[in-house]
């Protein structure tokens, strides 16, 4: 069956170890838009962190944000389908995690907002030093994010927790699994919990952008890297995993390719095609 679709992660995936989009995948992206494929962008970030390196290729019209709380029209610049998080389970997310050391940052309708401290000191908090500019060149710094997020519990696309551990993450994580509902929760880093609708995951957005585009799931492929691709990579045709992913990621994977650093999604993408040419 051929592929009609193709939905790309950014981060780890198709973006490379400094955050960029390699020349190999950049040709090979335009390769599967020219054969007619619709690519589509997959990602953790907000709408208004999407590289324009990835959404200014000609042809990408649709992205899934928010791990799936939000898919836009790049096109017609429109909300196509929006989750946003329950006030109840904002307030219950705060109680669970007043007493952690942690950094928040939150995305209303597309825009990121994030801890002034965090900001200012991403490394600080556990970032890379390459994810460093990009932090401080999307993100909003609030002081006091808390107050904040409370003030706008009605308006929230996610939460994300910024950890000091992954032993600090995973016990919140059991915390909020077992104490608020209507969420759902995943990671794509490791400085990361990242929770928004309990109806959100890029899988839910796959499923939705397939049946807007009128395929079938077999008709899908999709790339990714960590926890939050999982349940995309699944659902799709073919799921295809960089070969730096997490293990979790590649045991739902159908395909391994090569690194993001070593072109994983241009390869990928070449076996697509020669698929579809059988």
């Amino acid at each position: 069956m051929r592929i009609k679709c193709i939905a790309l992660d950014l981060d780890g995936t198709t973006l490379n170890s400094q955050g960029h989009l390699s020349e190999r995948n950049r040709q090979m992206i335009e390769q599967a838009v020219e054969a007619g494929i619709e690519v589509a962008v997959a990602s953790g970030r907000s709408l208004h962190s999407l590289p324009d390196e990835v959404t200014g290729i000609t042809g990408i019209r649709y992205a899934v944000t928010s791990n799936g709380a939000a898919v836009y029209d790049l096109k017609e610049q429109k909300c196509l389908r929006q989750y946003k998080m329950t006030a109840d389970s904002v307030i219950g997310i705060l109680a669970c995690i007043s007493k952690e050391s942690i950094a928040l940052e939150t995305f209303i309708d597309g825009k990121p907002y994030a801890e002034q401290a965090y900001v200012k000191d991403p490394v600080r908090f556990g970032a890379t030093a390459q994810s460093v500019g990009y932090i401080q060149g999307t993100r909003k710094p609030v002081e006091g994010m808390e107050e904040f997020i409370l003030c706008h519990r009605e308006e929230l696309d996610c939460i994300d927790i910024i950890v000091k551990s992954e032993e600090q993450k995973q016990t919140i994580w059991k915390i909020l699994q077992q104490q608020v509902d209507d969420v759902y929760i995943t990671s794509s880093v490791r400085q990361l919990l990242e929770i928004s609708h309990v109806n959100a995951g890029k899988d839910t957005a796959a499923e939705f952008l397939a049946r807007r585009l009128g395929i079938r799931r077999e008709e899908l492929a999709a790339f990714g890297d960590g926890h939050n691709d999982c349940g995309m990579l699944k659902y799709a045709g073919i799921g295809f995993a960089v070969a730096n992913a997490s293990e979790e990621c590649r045991n739902a994977a159908d395909r391994i390719t090569a690194s993001n650093d070593d072109d994983g999604v241009a390869e990928g993408i070449g076996y697509i095609l020669r698929l579809n040419e059988k």
